[in-house]
């Protein structure tokens, strides 16, 4: 399900440009807009369950306070993170979702490894890719399961050498890699990792926490052919963006 002829179009957080991120609400609006999936975060609670959230604790995000690890689902669930949203589950996600929409998971907590695999598990795992920045959770993850499509997020330089063994090691299907790397390392240095990871064989997801780099300087339409999926706040922006280059 992760091949295709179109750059394929996922909501950061579901679409965090007009709802609340990772709600069901804002997971429903992105695949409602024209997204073909949805990235996420999870993280494991006190009581063992899956629950979907970005930061260590729902501070930010939602009128409580505190570390989701420390609080059962029942006491989560009391939160309110906007229009009346609540804090979802992944099982609830899963089942909020049409089948063929596609569902980056992006792991957080090494803890939540094995029951995010059991979940999948049940839930259509040919739609699942489950992300990174920590080598270690993918680790955990592939003791649990061997073929689901698996990418890993890169935030420093210092890792981009070890993508040959981990590619190899993780069976890894992307990189992915932020447009802000454009800023930090320059364009033809960002190119030529990118040129280099395709030349392994990997597909390349694009992410940014500031949609703005993805227009500025026409970045993506100088990019066009070296990128398989983009993430994107402003999900309708991003396809109308994308239709008007050609790429969808």
């Amino acid at each position: 399900m992760w091949e295709s002829d179109k750059v394929l179009v996922l909501g950061h957080r579901g679409y965090i440009g007009k709802y609340p991120e990772n709600s069901i609400l804002a997971f429903k609006k992105a695949i409602e807009a024209g997204a073909d999936g949805i990235e996420l975060d999870v993280w494991l609670t006190k009581d063992g369950k899956v629950v979907v959230m970005h930061d260590e604790t729902i501070d930010r995000t939602s009128n409580m306070s505190g570390r989701q690890k420390e609080m059962t689902l029942e006491e989560l669930k009391r939160a309110d993170i906007g229009m009346d949203e609540k804090i979802p589950t992944l099982k609830e996600v899963f089942e909020a979702l049409p089948n063929d929409a596609l569902i980056n998971v992006e792991l957080k907590d090494r803890e939540a490894v094995g029951e995010v695999a059991r979940i999948i598990k049940e839930n259509n795992p040919e739609r699942v890719m489950i992300s990174s920045f920590d080598v270690e959770a993918l680790r955990e993850y592939r003791k649990h399961d061997e073929d689901t499509t698996m990418g890993l997020l890169i935030d420093r330089e210092e890792v981009i050498s070890l993508i040959p063994q981990l590619q190899k090691e993780l069976k890894l299907w992307s990189i992915n890699i932020p447009m802000e790397a454009l800023h930090l390392l320059g364009f033809e240095k960002t190119l030529q990792a990118i040129g280099w990871a395709r030349s392994l064989g990997l597909k390349v997801v694009l992410w940014t926490a500031n949609d703005t780099l993805f227009y500025q300087n026409d970045n993506l339409a100088k990019l066009r052919g070296l990128f398989e999926v983009v993430i994107a706040n402003d999900v309708e922006g991003m396809i109308e963006y994308l239709r008007g280059i050609g790429l969808r």
